[in-house]
């Protein structure tokens, strides 16, 4: 990581010449136009809404706060760069890591194929085992929180209190050393069952296990609450929104128990009526709503995620990491990442966008390099992957219209 140049102390010259003293600052913060509030910890002493439930982060440009540096080099100076001063600067904890090798590097499978292009080289690297089911009960304290070269966001490093075991966890967004954070998967807890007289109470249940970093089955988080690290199945960890600055709302949860076949009813004059019995197909609806919770993607997309699946409170960390800029085009080597070539500047041999004179795609349609259509809608429209678990699809286009499209 490139840092601050130090100050430089007089060097005798055998000529005239001025000593030199500090230099100018190698790089330059970007102040936020609002500051940011101060840094509180969590506790279970007292409740405050604005520590456990995380707001979601701003989107204007002006509440970005972005490292820029002196352009001592080309390389740097449209070098931008989210400001994280709270990671921890030293290595890893080795024994929650395995080295990066083999094939996984380049884009290949285990017989050696590319299938995934633009792969290879890159700095080498360790992986970070990361806790996503989180099954572990009783509380953590968050040692620190560290920078993950295999995603854009953060880790937490957090130590249980009853075992002293130490643990990889995906950070939420304003988690920071010594707070306290606590996984529900496991069940509720004896002295919170005490602490509600044996009976669920959902207020209190939500006021004592709804806080930011803790994770919750869905069943058991408030209708509105941001979450990140969602599940898609029970017993398995989360898959769903773990990138920097996702995260998810709870739009409802479960419904009506189904009705029996013979249900009456009374009218406005108190006459009896036989309601129509429901069809195998609404029962069948009507279970499957009540084993399910709806979600609302960022995307728009909504979803129905098994009541038992596992999600964490809050947004995942480093949401200011969209406004990065690489600044050099060896900075996205470094990352394993290699050049992408148009299929227009190829040769006719290359691509089905190829050959011909000037710029001409050969008045053909647009294609992949192995000649499968590529846009206008083939199999990317909800025809053609039906997905029963997804309520209202992701809109497309997202409601903009592009230059020379009606």
């Amino acid at each position: 990581m490139l840092q601050p140049r130090l100050a430089l102390r007089a060097i005798q010259l055998p000529y005239r010449a001025l000593s030199l003293v500090a230099s100018r600052p190698y790089s330059s913060a970007i102040q936020e136009s609002n500051p940011p509030p101060a840094d509180e910890s969590s506790s279970s002493a007292s409740f405050d809404p604005s520590i456990a439930f995380a707001p979601p982060p701003t989107r204007d440009e002006a509440g970005v706060q972005l490292r820029t540096y002196t352009p001592r080099t080309p390389g740097i100076r449209h070098l931008r760069r989210p400001i994280n001063d709270h990671l921890w600067k030293g290595r890893p904890v080795h024994k929650l890591t395995f080295p990066k090798r083999g094939q996984a590097k380049g884009g290949r499978n285990n017989t050696g194929r590319v299938t995934v292009r633009h792969r290879g080289g890159g700095h080498k690297r360790r992986i970070r085992i990361v806790d996503f089911e989180r099954r572990a009960p009783g509380p953590h304290v968050v040692e620190r929180v560290e920078h993950d070269p295999g995603r854009t966001a953060h880790i937490a490093l957090v130590r249980s209190k009853d075992t002293n075991q130490l643990s990889y966890i995906l950070a939420a967004e304003g988690m920071r050393a010594g707070d306290v954070v606590q996984s529900y998967m496991s069940g509720i807890p004896e002295d919170l069952w005490k602490s509600m007289g044996g009976v669920v109470d959902p207020g209190v249940l939500a006021a004592r296990t709804a806080w930011r970093g803790n994770c919750l089955p869905l069943h058991m988080i408030p209708i509105g609450t941001l979450i990140y690290n969602v599940g898609l199945r029970p017993g398995k960890g989360g898959q769903l929104c773990r990138s920097a600055g996702t995260f998810a709302t709870v739009v409802a949860k479960g419904g009506e128990s189904p009705q029996k076949d013979n249900a009456v009813e009374t009218d406005a004059d108190g006459q009896a009526e036989e309601k129509k019995p429901l069809t195998q197909r609404e029962k069948q609806k009507l279970e499957r709503a009540m084993q399910h919770v709806t979600i609302r993607l960022q995307s728009g997309e909504v979803r129905l995620i098994h009541k038992d699946c596992c999600a964490t409170i809050g947004v995942a960390s480093n949401p200011n990491y969209q406004y990065t800029q690489i600044g050099k085009a060896g900075r996205s080597r470094w990352l394993n990442i290699r050049p992408t070539v148009r299929g227009l500047a190829m040769n006719a041999a290359d691509h089905p966008h190829g050959g011909g004179r000037g710029k001409s795609k050969g008045n053909v349609d647009p294609k992949s390099p192995w000649g499968l259509p590529a846009k206008s809608g083939y199999k990317t429209r909800p025809k053609w992957r039906v997905n029963k678990a997804v309520v209202v699809p992701r809109p497309r286009n997202q409601g903009k219209r592009r230059r020379g499209y009606n």
